[in-house]
């Protein structure tokens, strides 16, 4: 949960993966984002749960994440779909393409909050 430099936490990216990917997945799929969601969205910057939670709750998302691609069917792809509030148009493709794109961006950034941490702790003290 730690902010060096306030940079957003590893904890927070970790979170962010599984829950964009939860939501974007759900507008792939043709679906709305349901209360539930909102709220997990909402708790993505809470600082609570121990590294081993988050790192379960990551491993789980991601898991299910994978299980959802592998069941969109091929021939959907270019099939149009809305986002969000404002019903933003792009295709099913699409919103896969941005599922890894978005995740890959924060996976560089957790893992650059987790070198700049590792730096800090490293740095002999003046």
């Amino acid at each position: 949960h730690e902010r060096p430099h306030g940079l957003a936490s590893v904890a927070f990216h970790l979170r962010h993966i599984s829950g964009s990917l939860d939501r974007l997945l759900t507008y792939a799929e043709g679906n709305s984002l349901h209360p539930a969601q909102l709220k997990a969205l909402a708790a993505e910057m809470s600082p609570d749960g121990s590294k081993e939670e988050i790192l379960a709750e990551s491993e789980l998302g991601v898991r299910d994440a994978e299980r959802r691609i592998r069941a969109i069917d091929l021939t959907s792809w270019p099939e149009p779909r809305e986002v969000g509030r404002k019903k933003l148009p792009t295709t099913v493709a699409g919103l896969l393409i941005h599922c890894a794109d978005y995740t890959q961006s924060h996976v560089g950034q957790a893992i650059t909050t987790a070198k700049v941490l590792l730096a800090l702790r490293e740095k002999p003290s003046a």
